[in-house]
This record gives C-alpha cells, structure tokens and sequence, in this order.
C-alpha cells in the first residue's frame, strides 16, 4: 500500500474518495434535517423541553439500542450496512414532510433512525481503517472530522437562510435529497467488502460489548473518549444561559478550536508525540473552563473555549489504540461502542450542567463541569497507560475470541 502522509496522497485513494464525498452529503442531510425537526417541533407544540428533546435525544436510542443491535456494524457488509443507514434516514425525512404530523408521530420516526444508526455507528470508521495504511488512519479521521465540523456550521448556516423564504418542513426534503445523493454514491462507486464477522446479532452484541468492556487494556480507552468529553460539551451546552445575545460567538470559538486541533494533531504530529498527548490534550479540553467561575466577559468565554477545543483531538489517538489493540471482527462493533457512549455522555453532561446552573449559575456550573472533567482525566491516566502502544502488543480477542 502507497505511504500515505499528506492530503494530497490521501485523496489518491480512491475509497476513501468515495467514502470522504458520501459523508458530505450525509452530514449535510443530518444538520439540516436536525435543523427542521426542532424547529417544526417548536412551532407545533412550543415547548423547548419536547424541542430539545427532539434534537438531542437520539444519542440516549442510540445507547439503548447499542445494547442489542451493535454488532450489525461488523456481521453486515459495509456497504449494505451504509445503505441501510442512508437510506432510512432518507425515508424518515420524506415521511415527516407529511402535512399536520402529531409530535408523537415525528419522535417514532427519530426513534427508528437512531435505531438503524446504532445498529451501523461503527461502520464508516471501521472501513476508514480498512482503506488506508495503519499509519495514516489518524489523518484520515481528522479529515473526515474537519468535514464533519464544517459541514455542522455550512448546514446550518444553510438552513437559517433557507428559513427565511420557505416553511421549515420544506427543509426535510433537502436532507432526504443529500441523503438520497449519499446512497447512490455508496451504491454505485464503494466497493463491496465482505462482513468481518457472523453470527447471531443480539448475542454477538452482548458478548463482544463483555468483552470490550470488560477489558483491562480497552476499557480505559472507552472511558476516555467518553468522560471527560462528555462534561465539557455540558459547559458549551451552557453558552446560550451565559451570553444570551452572543452565544453564536462561544459555538463559533469552539468550532474554529476544533478544526485546528483536527488539522495540527491530524496532520502535522508523528503518531508518537499524539500518544504522548492523550492526557495533556484531555486536561486542555477542560482547564480554560475554570475561568469561567469569574464570569468573564463574553470574549474571554470565547478565547477559553477555542483553546479548550483543541483538546477534543485526544479522540484521534484513542481511536487509533482501538485499531491496534481491537481485533478486526470486532472494530466495527468498538468504534460504535465508542460513538454512543461519546453521545450518550454528552447527553449526560448536557443535562448535569443544566441542573448545576439552576441551582448555581451559568458561570459557575461551567467551572464545576471543568473541575469533574479534569478530575475525570487524572483517575483515567493511570488504567489508560495499559493501552500504551508497543509494536508487539497483542489485539484483545486474541486472547478472548468472540
């Protein structure tokens, strides 16, 4: 396979062409149609509790269902495993462009695509791994990541101009029809790899996930991607109560501290300083935060969350010990596992934050969530330092098949 360390060598490969232009159109599809659902949920029932919970309750699905159905991403063919997602997600928007739709109706159909999305979340990450040198997948992450983050702030940055001259349910087919365009290019140009494992799915599921979970050297690995991530996105989930009128500014910050992280970490650092920054990059993430006990003025908030997002770059060296350390018949199933605990603590930290702000105040909460995520990184320093990548270090189900 060609050495692959600059962008240029990595859009040569033509999968991961292929797979780079499918997430473009799939992530265009997701932000908008998000958009549209909790904006059409808002003006049907005018309750931020049902909107809110229109727009991020499909991490916690997903984390239920991950329970069952999680080990989909490795049993079915990649390919198929895409189709099924894109093309669900397709559907379900087509159906909530249906006039007068019930609420109830429109959190069904966020129901089954989360299901679907649970069952395939490892998917695209596990097939990055398979397309591109070992070596370089931390760079191939990063970029799928910097698109990703960009087409978050296009998508909706898209969608609120199209508010303006059309009725928000109209946004549902301009998701569907990215998501359709995604699935034909999946269908026509990815290649068909074969399943990496068989058997039973729910049984599969759970075992794998005993294993995974159950492991000295893996399991440190998950909680790291999951903890203190998760209590930080609690603080940004606090910007609008802290600066009302200028909360676009704070999410702005942060995304801009997240792509450059992407692009530093992904592309400009050996994989052997990465390693030796997990904890460093964990502990950035949450120390800019505890300015905010002071309650600074907005551009302050603004600086310290832009150099706190370089830290969310941790998660590219962590996948990359999930690769090495994960068998093949499982990393499907791993990556997912990872994905919707990411959510799920996200989810998690969104709803601590928001208690410890109506008892304290905005400020103050997002200080608290920064001493926990810290706190959080320094017991997980020790038990991660298992995962340490040596070039002879076993993969787990070589020592416990599944």
């Amino acid at each position: 396979m060609i050495t692959v360390t600059t962008y240029r060598s990595l859009f040569a490969l033509r999968e991961f062409r292929v797979l780079f232009g499918a997430r473009l159109f799939t992530m265009t599809g997701v932000v908008v149609g998000g958009l549209a659902l909790g904006t059409v949920m808002y003006d049907a029932t005018g309750s931020a509790v049902l909107t809110a919970l229109a727009m991020f309750d499909g991490p916690l699905i997903q984390l239920v269902t991950s329970h069952f159905l999680l080990a989909s991403s490795d049993l079915l063919r990649p390919r198929a495993a895409l189709l099924l997602a894109t093309t669900t997600a397709a559907v379900t928007d087509v159906l909530q462009l249906i006039p007068h739709l019930v609420w109830s109706a429109r959190f069904a159909l966020l129901a089954a695509e989360y299901v679907i999305l649970a069952a395939t979340g490892g998917t695209v990450t596990a097939l990055l791994s398979d397309i591109v040198p070992t070596e370089s997948f931390v760079l191939a992450r990063a970029t799928m990541n910097i698109t990703t983050g960009g087409i978050q702030v296009l998508g909706n940055a898209v969608g609120a101009v199209l508010l303006l001259s059309f009725a928000p349910v109209h946004l549902f087919a301009v998701s569907a029809a990215a998501l359709l365009f995604s699935a034909v290019i999946i269908r026509v140009r990815l290649a068909d790899h074969p399943p990496r494992a068989k058997g039973p799915v729910v049984a599969r599921t759970r075992a794998v996930n005993r294993v995974l979970l159950g492991s000295s050297i893996v399991r440190p690995v998950l909680l790291m991607g999951w903890i203190p991530n998760g209590l930080i996105v609690g603080c940004e989930a606090l910007y609008i109560p802290y600066a009302p009128r200028q909360a676009g500014y704070l999410f702005a910050a942060g995304a801009v501290g997240m792509l450059t992280g992407d692009i530093v970490v992904g592309r400009f650092l050996p994989e052997a300083v990465r390693q030796r920054l997990i904890v460093p990059l964990r502990l950035l993430l949450a120390v800019p935060f505890l300015i905010m006990f002071t309650s600074p003025p907005v551009v302050v908030a603004a600086v310290a969350g832009l150099v706190g997002a370089f830290g969310y770059t941790a998660s590219l060296p962590l996948q990359q010990r999930i690769v090495h350390h994960v068998d093949g018949r499982q990393k499907g199933q791993a990556f997912g596992l990872l994905s919707a605990g990411m959510m799920a603590g996200q989810a998690l930290g969104a709803l601590i934050a928001g208690g410890l702000a109506q008892a304290l105040s905005p400020g103050t909460a997002m200080g608290t969530m920064a001493v926990l995520s810290i706190a959080a990184t320094c017991l997980l320093a020790p038990p991660l330092r298992r995962s340490t990548l040596r070039p002879e270090a076993p993969s787990l189900s070589a020592n416990q098949p599944v």
